[in-house]
């Protein structure tokens, strides 16, 4: 609404503008040249008075990720303006870390895995954490190698260090789930490292730490 409100005025500042430079020194020109400030001034007037103050919301996202493009997107191209909000987009690094952030009050919106939430109710918190929607279908993790493995079979990752992230995580529970739908035991047949926190996975892998690692976008960082 308010990009088709700024159109129409920029039009009528132009057509007004026009209007003047095309007429000649008459009073029916000193007519027109009122009217048509007159208008510009009313539809200036109308489009303070629609204008509403935007409801300023800190949102802490669990990662800045590439899956998550949309979400970037729609900040940039002014949607969440439309919508009347001021969105102030932090990153936790960790959903143990949102979670604090929105049970402090620091974050209104915290962007995570449902399994925080589940968490916190569990241990009896006294403000119950609402999941209200649901933003991915699935997850974007990737297991990233150390060494090229141009045919990689799920059984190579047998008795190899893998960093998982933080233990309880989506991250970890996923790659878990994973293992166990290709036969493999996360416990008995490889060691996965779950005391990094997953933001900090990346940095480990990257300074010599595991044979493989579980990250979640792999773009920006390696």
């Amino acid at each position: 609404m308010r990009k088709k409100l700024a159109f129409l005025l920029c039009s009528t500042l132009l057509i007004g503008t026009l209007a003047a430079g095309c007429s000649g020194k008459t009073d029916d020109s000193k007519s027109a040249d009122n009217s048509s400030s007159k208008s510009v001034s009313e539809t200036s007037a109308s489009a303070d008075s629609t204008t509403k103050p935007l409801t300023k919301v800190t949102l802490n996202e669990v990662a800045h990720s590439i899956f998550y493009a949309p979400q970037y997107v729609a900040i940039e191209e002014g949607y969440f303006e439309d919508e009347g909000l001021d969105l102030d987009l932090v990153t936790g690094f960790g959903a143990d870390k949102v979670l604090t952030a929105l049970i402090s009050g620091e974050a209104q919106i915290g962007f995570m895995g449902g399994e925080s939430s589940i968490y916190a109710y569990l241990e009896g918190a006294n403000d119950v954490v609402v999941n209200f929607a649901q933003l991915t279908q699935r997850a974007g993790n990737f297991l990233v190698s150390r060494e090229n493995e141009a045919d990689f079979q799920w059984s190579d990752l047998k008795g190899k260090d893998v960093l998982g992230g933080r233990k309880g995580g989506m991250p970890e529970m996923v790659f878990e789930y994973v293992l166990k739908q290709n036969g493999i035991d996360p416990v008995k047949d490889l060691n996965i490292n779950q005391s990094i926190d997953f933001g900090s996975t990346a940095a480990a892998f990257s300074g010599g730490q595991g044979e493989y690692t579980v990250d979640y976008s792999i773009l920006p960082h390696l």
